[in-house]
């Protein structure tokens, strides 16, 4: 069961409690933290390793190729540190990172807007990259992003949103070749 947002007006100890007592009654068996700083998790884990208290066993942050500022870094080295499963969302940074958003192309997405704001000098840098990876090793374009991101420290399944079987199966059939190549180290 995640906390999905941090709420730093209510003491971490309040918000491990409840989490402890529903781990307690079976009702949940682990916990976990979204969007959450690194001191913030930093003191979470501290009070449950004090107290005895259900500790969070993942973190889900905002993270991938064009969203990195957030994890890389103090929460990077917290959750490898205190071994916490770092599991990003939006791996496909709003399905920018699948490359179909490009300059003078239109896609009917409900998520069109989201993943045009990366549609800029650095966004199109990145996607030349993935682009040239792609061509030399066959995966698709978002099985490239997808296998860097898992291939950072703590990141042990990152999220990504489909909206058909075929897009997963394209996805993930690039993604065991992305991860049997030696580039993504």
């Amino acid at each position: 069961m995640p906390a999905h947002a941090d709420d730093p007006e209510t003491p971490v100890e309040d918000t491990l409690r409840a989490f402890d007592a529903l781990v307690k009654e079976g009702k949940v068996r682990y916990i976990g933290a979204s969007n959450f700083t690194a001191a913030r998790l930093a003191e979470a884990l501290a009070v449950s390793d004090r107290g005895g208290l259900a500790r969070y066993v993942a973190l889900q942050p905002h993270y991938n190729l064009m969203h990195r500022h957030d994890y890389e870094g103090a929460l990077a080295d917290l959750c490898v540190r205190e071994s916490v499963a770092c599991m990003p969302y939006f791996g496909l940074a709003k399905g920018f990172l699948t490359g179909k958003y490009r300059p003078d192309s239109t896609v009917d997405s409900a998520r069109a807007a989201g993943a045009r704001a990366y549609l800029d000098a650095r966004g199109l840098r990145v996607l030349g990259v993935l682009d040239d990876i792609a061509a030399a090793r066959h995966p698709a374009v978002a099985a490239v992003s997808l296998a860097w991101l898992r291939a950072q420290p703590a990141v042990v399944a990152p999220i990504a949103t489909v909206v058909s079987p075929s897009q997963s199966s394209h996805i993930f059939a690039g993604l065991g070749r992305a991860f049997r190549s030696s580039w993504i180290t």
